[in-house]
């Protein structure tokens, strides 16, 4: 199973558009387009322009592109041959803005990640293996390698299976992705400050917080911080709580010296277990069922997610696992190397496991299980207005 054939983004020939070529994935509680990273201009200011025109951006509707018009499904994954030899291929990932000219590269998806993995297999971009193939995937984001072990069946991804995810309709074959050796990707440490807490001077007051680089940098802090419960869904949080955790965000940014802009330090928002309704289903999840409750304000705009991010997943479980922080704090019901996340649509298991070494803290385990398939693949038409307009802003 190959994507169509590549041919050069700016060919030669009439008309007002040029091909792309792609393919449409589904992995975990997202959708992303792939691309070859062969078939995008090198200039990165042409290269944002042609992927902001495919996805339709800017745009609420993003109705003249391929994006769907949600956090969860505008993204993107350009897929590359290995530039390390210890991974078996380059992933970047780009979330694109729905309603701002913006494409952001200083986050991965862990949905997303799932989903390189059957598209390496599928594309035999390497050696596939029955019953299980594992892909060392290269995260250019982050400069970390993840491993995804995909079901394989008549040397393709395995599609069928029994393995539901809050948030996806049905079932599919169970892919196993561990992010601990993703620890330090963006600031060199797993807790980049050294303390499992730190109170952060922000526009609403002092707010303890706590800064985990694993999988994606992420800033935890309670709810009560920012005047949530904790388990509101996408539709019940309000302007003056966004602003709230807005400022807390840009403290932990500043903090690290980082800009204030960027879609990370991810915001994630921590309490105890209690019970409260999925937006997905409509289903009530009991506190008994979930070791603590957490939720994710991210995006641009910035919106409260549907699901939760598979990377944000794994740097949770991790941080439930040492005293001190405020996802520990949080988890009130812990069991034995696993942690049961309670998310807007859901409850999302990780497998954590950390121990010390020297004094520091080490991930041994940050793991958890998601669905991906092939949805689609095809041809996309850019504008090549759009690719000019990308060149002239240079």
């Amino acid at each position: 199973m190959h994507s169509p054939d590549p041919g050069p983004l700016n060919d030669e020939g009439g008309g007002e558009q040029t091909r792309l070529p792609f393919v449409l994935m589904r992995g975990g509680t997202s959708k992303a387009v792939f691309l070859r990273g062969n078939m995008l201009p090198s200039d990165h200011h042409v290269r944002d322009a042609v992927i902001l025109s495919l996805f339709g951006s800017p745009d609420p509707r993003q109705v003249d592109g391929l994006g769907g018009a949600d956090l969860l499904t505008s993204k993107l994954a350009i897929i590359d041959p290995s530039t390390r030899s210890d991974a078996d291929l380059d992933y970047t990932f780009a979330q694109v803005s729905i309603t701002e000219p913006v494409v952001d590269y200083d986050i991965n998806c862990g949905n997303i990640s799932a989903a390189v993995g059957v598209f390496a297999v599928d594309e035999a971009l390497i050696e596939v293996k029955e019953p299980i193939t594992t892909v060392r995937i290269h995260n250019t984001n982050t400069g970390r390698i993840l491993l995804a072990d995909i079901p394989v069946v008549n040397g393709a991804a395995a599609v069928e299976g029994a393995y539901a995810i809050h948030g996806v309709p049905g079932t599919g074959a169970a892919i196993a992705l561990d992010f601990s050796q993703t620890a330090g990707g963006i600031t060199g440490a797993l807790l980049p400050t050294g303390n499992e807490v730190d109170v952060l001077e922000t526009a609403i007051g002092p707010v303890k917080a706590t800064l985990v680089d694993l999988a994606n940098l992420t800033v935890f802090f309670p709810a009560s911080a920012v005047g949530m419960a904790g388990t509101e869904g996408p539709r019940q949080i309000n302007d003056e709580q966004l602003e709230a955790v807005a400022a807390v965000k840009e403290a932990a940014a500043m903090l690290l010296d980082m800009a204030g802009d960027g879609l990370t330090p991810v915001p994630a928002i921590v309490s105890p277990p209690a019970p409260y309704t999925s937006y997905a289903t409509g289903d009530q999840i009991a506190s008994e069922d979930i070791d603590l409750v957490a939720r994710v304000v991210g995006g641009r705009p910035a919106v409260l997610h549907k699901a939760y991010p598979g990377t944000v997943g794994a740097c949770t479980g991790a941080a439930a696992c040492i005293p001190g922080t405020t996802v520990h704090d949080a988890t009130t019901q812990e069991r034995e190397g696993e942690v049961r996340i309670g998310h807007a649509s859901g409850v999302m298991p990780v497998q954590a496991r950390v121990s010390r070494d020297g004094g520091v803290w080490r991930v041994d385990q940050a793991a958890y299980h998601r669905t991906a398939r092939r949805l689609a693949e095809g041809t996309a038409f850019i504008r090549r207005s759009a690719i000019q307009a990308g060149a002239t802003s240079r």
